[in-house]
């Protein structure tokens, strides 16, 4: 049955998006929303067109009006639903395998809907669902065209470049990988327009090939093309184009940590960076605290997930805030996400210091940050003492130099362990003592 993660509806595209389902999150979208238009996008998949048929085929079948863009990123699809004052979906599993697809709601201010909410939709679309709906009875399943999507996107690159203030990335020699996803044609297009001279790649999709060793979960080839093509920057988008990585002149990856301390650094030095602090979750890399606090920037610290790090971005009235995976909002800019923004930014940092980004990364100290996932041995806990008492021995010998965070994943049945410390050998070393304690040994 239809539940909402921490991005939306999402899962194998044949299995757990059905027709009777999508259909059915439709409808109730519709209901709860009770908007009469909606705006709906998609990134690459296969299966996005007919998911996107049966998603607007259960919109249209309770009233609602579709104003379709077509293949358009995230932050796209947000844009125009936030500047249209419509709600909107997004029909795309973000950095997953092309064989997953999934469907996000936004509200029309262009953001998540509250949890109540998504709580109410999937209540009605279990009392809508009807497993013998199929696809070859769609009707009116079919995408109306919105009444000039090409100008909704071009009115969203001008958005973007809107961000530079006038300025551009003259002489600025960028590669730009776009995970054959959503950004393929736009996330180029925004580049050039801004002055920048760029070379593609993987920016021909198949309906397969998103994501697929390519992108910001796969920046090898990005970080190989700009060494060889004696680039100034690389920047690699994921399939939805709502997050971005980037690679420094050698070659060398440059994560949302990264990004958003050369970013905070900046804005603090040219006093536009609003209460000098920025929002981050507890996966940050300790670098990025230590760095920042240095400067005089503060943080905030949210649990893992983008709706956090937006809500307490909104509390504290901040402009920056993100995550360690390269998925950055610029509260003013933007209501989520967006790669493309990000990448324009970076860019613009690079030419107005006219340095390496080298350089610029070098800003912060990355420590050395080992991740295991952990499934519990039966009858195992976090709250068992014996869990608690390898947690204290690492933090107590880790003391300053490091740290620890443990924490349930939102989205499987594993517990996360990660430890910074001052070398890869020693925060392997503390995590496995903490592993064994969860496995039970």
């Amino acid at each position: 049955m239809l539940r909402f993660g921490t991005d939306g509806v999402r899962g194998d595209a044949d299995t757990d998006l059905s027709t009777p389902l999508v259909v059915a999150l439709g409808r109730a979208a519709a209901r709860v929303i009770g908007a009469a238009e909606f705006v709906v996008g998609r990134d690459t998949r296969e299966s996005g067109p007919r998911i996107e048929a049966d998603l607007v085929r259960g919109l249209t079948a309770d009233g609602a009006r579709v104003r379709s863009l077509g293949v358009a990123s995230t932050p796209a699809v947000a844009f125009v639903a936030q500047r249209a004052d419509l709600p909107a979906a997004i029909v795309s599993a973000s950095h997953n395998p092309w064989s997953d697809n999934g469907v996000k709601l936004l509200s029309r201010d262009g953001r998540k809907l509250a949890p109540d909410i998504e709580a109410a939709i999937e209540t009605q679309a279990g009392a809508l669902f009807d497993p013998a709906l199929t696809g070859a009875a769609a009707g009116s399943g079919l995408s109306t065209p919105a009444p000039d999507p090409e100008a909704d996107l071009d009115l969203y690159v001008r958005h973007l470049l809107s961000a530079l203030d006038g300025r551009t990335l003259d002489g600025l020699h960028v590669v730009v990988d776009c995970a054959n996803g959503a950004a393929s044609e736009l996330g180029p297009r925004a580049l050039v327009a801004a002055g920048a001279r760029v070379d593609v790649i993987n920016a021909q999709p198949d309906g397969r090939n998103i994501n697929a060793a390519c992108g910001s979960t796969y920046p090898a080839h990005l970080q190989r093309a700009v060494v060889e093509r004696n680039a100034n920057l690389g920047l690699a988008f994921d399939g939805d184009a709502d997050r971005v990585v980037a690679v420094d002149e050698r070659g060398e990856l440059v994560d949302g940590d990264q990004i958003m301390v050369m970013t905070a650094l900046d804005w603090h030095q040219r006093a536009i960076l609003r209460h000098d602090a920025i929002a981050v979750t507890v996966m940050s890399n300790l670098g990025l605290r230590r760095a920042l606090t240095a400067a005089g920037v503060d943080i905030v610290e949210t649990p893992v997930g983008d709706r956090n790090v937006i809500a307490a971005m909104a509390d504290h009235d901040l402009v920056i805030g993100g995550e360690q995976s390269g998925h950055i909002v610029f509260a003013d800019l933007a209501t989520t996400g967006d790669g493309v923004l990000t990448g324009l930014i970076v860019g613009d940092l690079l030419v107005r210091h006219a340095v390496p980004m080298s350089t610029l990364a070098a800003g912060m100290t990355r420590l050395p940050q080992v991740l295991v996932n952990v499934r519990l041995a039966p009858g195992v806990d976090l709250e068992l003492p014996a869990v608690r008492d390898a947690a204290r021995r690492v933090e107590t010998d880790l003391g300053e130099r490091g740290r620890l965070v443990l924490r349930r994943s939102g989205t499987e049945p594993v517990v996360r362990v990660m430890v910074e410390a001052p070398t890869e050998a020693e925060a392997a070393s503390a995590a496995a003592q903490v592993r064994a304690a969860l496995e039970g040994e």
